[in-house]
């Protein structure tokens, strides 16, 4: 793991866009096609707000979530509603912004399909993944009841994930998908999301799911 200490949080919020924006760049270039795979919440809006403007060749950026409730696009709770009012606009509105929710009373109804159509946009280029205070990243969350098999090496593309700090049922990327990121960043502000980096660290998956991918991240942080 690699720690990233910012005086403040706008600066924290332009310098991660600007690294993203770098290495969305690259893999634009060498490949023709690059991935992008962000999380939900309010905290990377700011990052939302300043890749929406960037001058890449959006046309050819899939943008995935890390994870979904499993409610519609209408919700307020949807991840995919905010990022397609934060991020998938302006210049990358051209952007393919590839589904983890679609009608059908539970995830497991729609697995396969979901999954079919994230299999080509792998593996992720760029993974940019929030923590919460109980460690979870993505919908990883410690006593879910499908962490065990989501984070082994067998995983499946995405499962369906349960948890009491989840609220409604979610679909979440698994560990190998997130650890298979050519690039990964985390992103976390304050002293409890710092405090509950610190105790991860020496914690099994199990008790601290985003050790999962702490190895091979890079932790951006402010106060």
């Amino acid at each position: 793991m690699k720690l990233e200490v910012y005086p403040d949080r706008e600066m924290l919020m332009l310098g991660l866009a600007n690294i993203i924006a770098g290495q969305m760049a690259d893999f634009l270039r060498r490949d023709g096609r690059a991935t992008l795979s962000v999380p939900g919440g309010t905290t990377p809006g700011p990052i939302f707000d300043t890749l929406s403007g960037v001058d890449l060749d959006w046309a050819n950026v899939a943008v995935v979530l890390n994870d979904e409730r499993w409610v519609p696009e209408s919700s307020d709770r949807s991840n995919t509603r905010l990022v397609r009012e934060r991020l998938i606009r302006g210049r990358a509105a051209q952007a393919r912004l590839i589904p983890l929710y679609a009608p059908a009373g539970t995830p497991e109804d729609m697995l396969p399909a979901l999954e079919d159509g994230l299999r080509p946009h792998l593996p992720i280029s760029v993974l940019l993944l929030g923590m919460g205070a109980d460690m979870h990243t993505a919908s990883l969350f410690p006593g879910a009841d499908r962490l065990d098999e989501a984070l082994a090496p067998s995983a499946p593309l995405l499962l369906p994930m349960r948890a009491e700090a989840a609220g409604e049922p979610r679909v979440t990327l698994t560990a190998p998908v997130l650890r298979g990121a050519f690039h990964t960043h985390i992103l976390i502000t304050g002293p409890e999301k710092r405090a509950a980096l610190e105790r991860a660290q020496s914690l099994p998956p199990l008790e601290a799911p985003v050790r999962a991918v702490l190895d091979t991240a890079t932790v951006h942080w402010a106060e």
